[in-house]
């Protein structure tokens, strides 16, 4: 059995339900954009309102990091990611039901908080059966579900907006509640589903589970010792403001671009959808293409600030056209920029980190990349309520990616080392 075979049945098997999970995550988190503007008019939020509220989500996200680790190396994967998607499942349904200011505030931040370990746990579960040469398209794969949660649900949110449904509820309301139920459903059936570790992974013979545990990029410890003091080196701040910048370009994009293609175009909710879905397939496409090419070439560091620099390049442009075909054409390779970046990302920093600090290194990185999803929509409601319009937010989000590709350089200049030089030896 050849490497790659066990890596396609890894991806088949186990990224692609983490997959499912990160897309109604995201789905659930940044809905609320296509709700703005129906849920604002009947609630009485202004832009900074909004911004707060989509913002606030972040501060839950940011706290549930180190306690949701916590408990996925104490229950396993199973149970785990079950508790979760439960818990931000009904969170995500009320919203259906608000009727404050409040309200609307405090179910954000439940759904930050039962998401917040998402994103590194699933790291930390995918590296245990991940070897250092599949290590850039193992950790993209699931980060695909992002980009994929607004190519899927821009257009359904759309459609569950447009609709005349025979309902005694408002349309947003409604949408809430609809893209809940998959949320639940995948959390009970997890129980069923995933293996813990990988000598738990019946899907692969008990020869290729010995080399995996061998040979993984990273070996899972129930009782970690999680070594605190690996935060002290440079790279993890470096690391962690770098992943600030890059998230913080993609959230600045996610929660206002609805509201830009309104003002641009006036279309309807269904078309605003569709619009609104282009920039994300460049980001898939980016995502994946990227994070192959960086592990068929061993490079990482290039493969993250050159692509930061096309989105900050695109999205100049795409402000200075205004509406039509090439603003359109620009928003898809800002998107193609910001996907290509993020999906070598994890690949670059985690070669460089101490085994015995491994996880809370991870989180902490993933801790300070999450705050752009506090910072940003916020401060581009500012921006926006300030400027009258949506050149100082653009100019925002151009600003971040820029100072990503200088921490790339200075990462480069502070590590030298070759991720190349750490390769797995093939299984006979």
């Amino acid at each position: 059995m050849s490497q790659a075979t066990i890596a396609t049945r890894v991806r088949w098997r186990l990224a692609l339900p983490c997959i499912l999970f990160m897309l109604m995550s995201s789905l659930d988190r940044s809905n609320i954009s296509f709700a703005a503007s129906m849920m604002n008019a009947e609630l009485g939020f202004t832009p900074s309102q909004y911004g707060f509220g989509a913002g606030i989500l972040f501060a839950g996200f940011l706290a549930g990091q180190y306690p949701s680790l916590w408990w996925l190396q104490r229950v396993g994967m199973r149970r785990w990611i079950a508790t979760c998607a439960l818990l931000w499942g009904c969170a995500a349904g009320a919203m259906g039901f608000i009727d404050t200011h409040v309200g609307f505030y405090t179910l954000r931040v439940v759904i930050g908080l039962a998401e917040g370990g998402l994103a590194p746990g699933i790291v930390l579960y995918l590296s245990q059966f991940a070897t250092e040469r599949e290590r850039a398209t193992t950790f993209t794969m699931p980060a695909l579900a992002i980009p994929a949660s607004v190519v899927l649900g821009a257009p359904l949110s759309g459609w569950l907006l447009g609709t005349q449904w025979d309902l005694p509820l408002s349309p947003w309301r409604f949408m809430f509640i609809a893209e809940a139920i998959p949320t639940l459903l995948l959390g009970l059936a997890a129980l069923l589903y995933l293996p813990d570790t990988p000598d738990q992974a019946r899907f692969l013979s008990s020869g290729e589970r010995q080399w995996l545990m061998a040979n993984a990029a990273h070996r899972f410890e129930r009782k970690p010792r999680n070594d605190w003091s690996g935060l002290r080196e440079p790279l993890v701040p470096m690391a962690g403001i770098l992943w600030f910048c890059l998230l913080s370009g993609s959230y600045g994009v996610i929660y206002w671009l609805p509201q830009v293609i309104q003002s641009l175009t006036g279309l309807s909710s269904l078309g605003i959808g569709m619009v609104g879905a282009l920039p994300w397939v460049g980001v898939v496409v980016g995502m994946y293409a990227n994070a192959r090419h960086s592990d068929h070439t061993g490079e990482r560091y290039w493969h993250v600030a050159l692509p930061a620099l096309l989105a900050a390049a695109m999205l100049l442009l795409a402000w200075k056209a205004g509406p039509g075909a090439l603003a359109l054409v620009a928003l898809l390779l800002a998107g193609l920029g910001l996907g290509s970046a993020q999906g070598a990302f994890w690949a670059l920093p985690t070669p460089l980190l101490r085994p015995e600090s491994f996880s809370v290194a991870v989180v902490a990185i993933n801790i300070l990349g999450s705050a752009g999803g506090l910072v940003m929509p916020q401060l581009m409601g500012i921006a926006r309520e300030r400027s009258g319009g949506f050149a100082l937010p653009t100019l925002l989000v151009v600003s971040v990616l820029l100072v990503a590709a200088v921490l790339v350089g200075a990462i480069h200049l502070r590590y030298r080392r070759d991720p190349r030089e750490a390769r797995a030896i093939a299984p006979s």
